[in-house]
């Protein structure tokens, strides 16, 4: 049974396409359904499961009509299932990556041939790409589970699943609701706490006894469903004067140089107001289901920010390019760093430019086939490298003398937040500098992965001249030319000036604080509202 006729007159109206309008409503019904899907007792984790796998069987059948694309979808996930199970070796959580990634590939190579990546379509390439990541995530969780304890990093301790889920529980995870369309995605471990009810145990607090549900919780979801609606309505009113499709008018070839670079940020920030408005959506829900506690602050108060996707702020004012990766697509990245790059890094070496390279053509490859999301996955990797030896050569001589705050740039977004010692006007300027120049790289490198084509590509950046490029290659030519080593030696030679300062005796050295995670969130809403 269709119900294309209940989303159709909406669709005309609002001048969307059909699929849109469904996912919008799917991620919004996602709200009663979360308050509805944490009163079902923890005591009753097969209700909790079952809830789940109906609801999202809902969005997939009726809704969205996708039969046979949800038939293998629940394929993928069987055959996850048995080979955790059955394959014991090492290379078990290879084999899962394969089979999900080829079947993922695929399906993109299918959609590439056959369909319109620009028709506002919504197909199951989408839930799919979701679907590997947990399912790549769950085979290595699986593996960490069966290797000694001793062997693994504090990730992989925490989420390492030691007892083998039933093919309910599992479905019931696969199938989480609130981010089966389009994320979060979500570890294993997380889920089941979520379900059992464990994942609220904290002290302290305003929890109530009886009902062990931090407050909070309804506040902090519907205030992200409005600012996700915002988002959404500024791309919807924005968008058609500028987007990265502009870029090819005869209008954008009129105007001059730095005119196009402008028209080029503002577009950028529109194109990805489209994501924010759909991550924010989705964390809403998820929150409204209990996902996402993070403990509770200073004040006593809740936190739930553990289901967050994206840090607007971080996005749009950076310090520089680790941060600005860190803070977009935050669970996809969790899981890059997670199963690809610390996993294809051998034991006992230090992960560089390889890992860097093969985690960024493994989420190239996760995103699609078009060239674009190739141009500009291969662009990131090395304004990743200009990013580091940027941060290891000029950045201590911005600081004082043997000094090194613990900053944003320095940690991740998961671990620390802004430093807050007073900046000195070298490192006010340096850091102005790298906001600058991470927008505009990251401005330049987006282009590509929005007008996906080739032919489109290499024109839209013909327009711009190619800033991207030499702001990239041309700061790399200066490294790797002598500049590195240049900009060493003034270190050395800062450092040994430094030394003849005299320091009082028995003045205690206090290493700087990492505040947790929830502070860096408080900080980037603070300034969004």
């Amino acid at each position: 049974m269709s119900l294309d006729f209940l989303f159709a007159p909406l669709a005309v109206k609002v001048g969307a396409s059909l699929d849109q309008v469904k996912l919008i409503t799917c991620l919004l019904v996602s709200y009663p359904l979360g308050s509805l899907f944490i009163r079902i007792p923890p005591a009753q984790p097969t209700l909790r499961h079952l809830f789940s796998i109906l609801v999202s069987s809902f969005y997939f059948l009726p809704v969205f009509n996708h039969t046979i694309p949800f038939l293998s979808f629940i394929g993928d996930v069987l055959v996850t299932y048995f080979v955790a199970l059955t394959v014991q070796g090492p290379r078990m959580p290879w084999i899962v990556f394969c089979i999900m990634m080829g079947h993922l590939f695929f399906n993109h190579i299918e959609r590439a041939l056959y369909g319109d990546p620009f028709d506002g379509s919504y197909n199951m390439t989408g839930p799919q790409m979701v679907l590997v990541m947990k399912m790549t995530t769950f085979a290595w969780n699986v593996w960490d589970g069966r290797r000694p304890v001793e062997d693994l990093d504090k990730w992989q301790k925490v989420m390492r699943v030691t007892k083998f889920p039933s093919l309910l529980e599992f479905l019931g995870y696969s199938l989480y609701f609130p981010g089966v369309l389009v994320g979060p995605y979500l570890e294993y471990a997380t889920y089941a706490s979520l379900v059992n009810g464990t994942l609220f145990d904290a002290t302290g607090g305003d929890a109530d006894p009886h009902r062990p549900i931090p407050n909070g919780r309804k506040r902090t979801a519907y205030r992200k469903m409005l600012f996700a609606l915002g988002y959404l309505g500024t791309y919807m009113a924005v968008g058609p004067k500028y987007s990265y499709h502009t870029s090819l008018t005869d209008w954008f070839l009129q105007q001059n140089l730095p005119y196009r670079v402008l028209v080029v940020q503002i577009a950028g920030f529109v194109e990805r107001c489209k994501y924010y408005g759909v991550w924010t959506l989705t964390e809403g829900a998820s929150v409204l289901t209990g996902l996402g506690f993070t403990g509770y602050g200073p004040s006593g108060a809740a936190t739930w920010n553990g289901a967050a996707n994206v840090i607007v702020w971080n996005m749009e004012v950076p310090d520089n390019f680790k941060m600005l990766v860190d803070s977009w697509n935050i669970n996809t990245s969790v899981w890059l760093r997670e199963c690809v790059y610390k996993r294809v890094t051998p034991k006992g070496k230090k992960a560089g430019f390889r890992s860097s390279m093969l985690t960024y053509l493994t989420s190239a490859v996760w995103h699609g086939v078009s060239p674009g999301y190739y141009l500009m996955f291969l662009l990131s990797g090395f304004a990743t490298t200009v990013a580091r030896l940027s941060r290891s050569t000029i950045r201590p001589l911005v600081l004082s003398p043997g000094s090194e705050p613990a900053g944003r740039s320095g940690a991740n977004i998961r671990d620390a937040k802004p430093s807050q010692s007073p900046a000195s006007l070298p490192k006010t300027a340096y850091d102005v500098a790298g906001t600058v120049c991470t927008l505009l790289v990251i401005n330049f490198a987006s282009v590509a992965f929005v007008l996906l084509y080739l032919s489109d590509c290499i024109e839209a950046w013909r327009r711009l001249r190619w800033y991207g490029l030499w702001m990239i290659f041309g700061t790399m030519t200066f490294f790797y030319g002598g500049g590195a080593t240049w900009l060493k030696g003034l270190q050395t030679k800062r450092v040994g000036r430094a030394d003849v300062i005299t320091i009082s005796p028995g003045t205690p050295s206090v290493p700087p604080t990492v505040p947790p995670l929830d502070d860096v969130f408080r900080e980037a809403e603070k300034k969004l509202s």
